[in-house]
């Protein structure tokens, strides 16, 4: 069964853009890239904040072949920031990007962010990718180093995404959506559960975006023109979740300065 309609990207007469954004935790591309990548075209993201990609051997050319696949480019990210990354539409115009790696943890795994901002139809929009620790203290730290993050970017617009290892009852989660807007939570569509794809009962992956931000739509796109069930099941060991974000117009006082 097809779903419901969620918008295309597109910029509004007055302005405002209406733009794709996909979290997914791919698995170091470790399945099936081919199923991997249909499922993102079929999203037609316009920003896609990837987990877990490849960071070890030609992790370079691993991120490439992905961003070629899709129609889409890297944006930042990868081994440099231990495994988030960010990838762009030609629609996206880079200001700047940044990879930022979190202090270490003795024997938990390195973590990391890959950030940028860009401009989406003259608006200016930060991002930030990221994949929490599996240790909820740790993950606590860290929400609060994300969120020093965005604020440091001094943008009018923000978007954070990823896999944050626990679900909405965890207290990361409840710190990040007590000042960030839960995508899903604000607009539901689509499913609801990101892990694992065989047995989906847990939402660990989530977008969150700031408050000037209008949310039209979030949610696992299963049951989207062009993705099937087996196709999700065999690209990766989490589903994705897709969103539908209308950003204000560039204001007057900005296209001056």
């Amino acid at each position: 069964m097809v779903m419901t309609t969620l918008p295309d990207s597109r910029t509004q007469p007055d302005g405002s853009a209406v733009i794709r954004v996909l979290s997914y935790n791919v698995r170091s591309m470790r399945d099936d890239t081919e199923a991997l990548a249909r499922v993102i075209r079929a999203c037609r993201p316009d920003l896609v904040f990837v987990q877990e990609a490849p960071r070890f051997f030609r992790w370079r050319k691993a991120a490439a072949r992905l961003a070629a696949r899709t129609d889409l480019v890297v944006l930042g990210g990868g081994a440099t920031a231990a495994g988030p990354l960010l990838l762009c539409s030609l629609r996206a115009t880079v200001e700047r990007t940044e990879d930022v790696l979190l202090p270490l943890t003795p024997g938990l795994h390195r973590r990391g962010f890959a950030t940028a901002v860009v401009r989406i139809a003259g608006t200016r929009i930060g991002l930030l990718s990221c994949h929490l620790s599996l240790q909820r203290e740790e993950r606590l730290a860290q929400v609060d180093l994300l969120l020093e993050r965005l604020d440091a970017m001094q943008v009018p617009h923000a978007i954070a995404a990823g896999d944050l290892n626990e679900g909405p009852e965890g207290r990361a989660f409840e710190r990040l959506a007590g000042r960030l807007q839960d995508c899903r939570a604000v607009r539901p569509w689509g499913g609801e559960h990101t892990f694992s794809p065989d047995d989906p009962r847990r939402r660990i992956d989530a977008v969150f975006a700031t408050e000037g931000i209008e949310v039209l739509g979030c949610g696992v796109p299963s049951g989207l023109a062009g993705i099937t069930e087996a196709d999700l099941r065999a690209a990766t060991d989490h589903l994705p979740v897709l969103a539908a974000l209308r950003v204000p117009a560039l204001s007057s006082t900005a296209r001056q300065t």
